[in-house]
């Protein structure tokens, strides 16, 4: 099954290994929610994501997507060096502009 998502959630997806393509995807001031934390604006987020990238290694395969209330939720499988490896996560993204403004990720 092929999944047709929007761009700036393909760019997301496709760059999750590389932290400065990860960082053009959100918008200056865009806010991240993950594990229980928050990270605000670019530097932020791409600071979280290099650390998350090189200790977990995971690959995210995204599998279906719905739209609610505005926002872009997909549903992903995540692989990697992490307890209970894989793992089903949703991803509740927000767009303007052509990029994400904000990204929720939850199990």
């Amino acid at each position: 099954m092929s999944l047709s998502l929007p761009e700036p959630i393909t760019a997301y997806f496709a760059a999750e290994h590389d932290p400065a393509a990860l960082a053009r995807c959100f918008t200056a001031q865009a806010v991240m929610k993950d594990d229980d934390h928050t990270y605000v604006g670019i530097d932020a987020i791409q600071a979280f994501m290099a650390e998350a990238s090189a200790k977990y290694g995971a690959t995210t395969v995204p599998f279906a997507l719905e739209h609610d209330d505005g926002a872009h939720v997909v549903r992903a499988e995540v692989t990697g060096n992490f307890p209970g490896s894989p793992i089903d996560l949703t991803y509740r993204f927000r767009l303007e502009r052509g990029l994400v403004a904000s990204l929720e990720i939850a199990a």
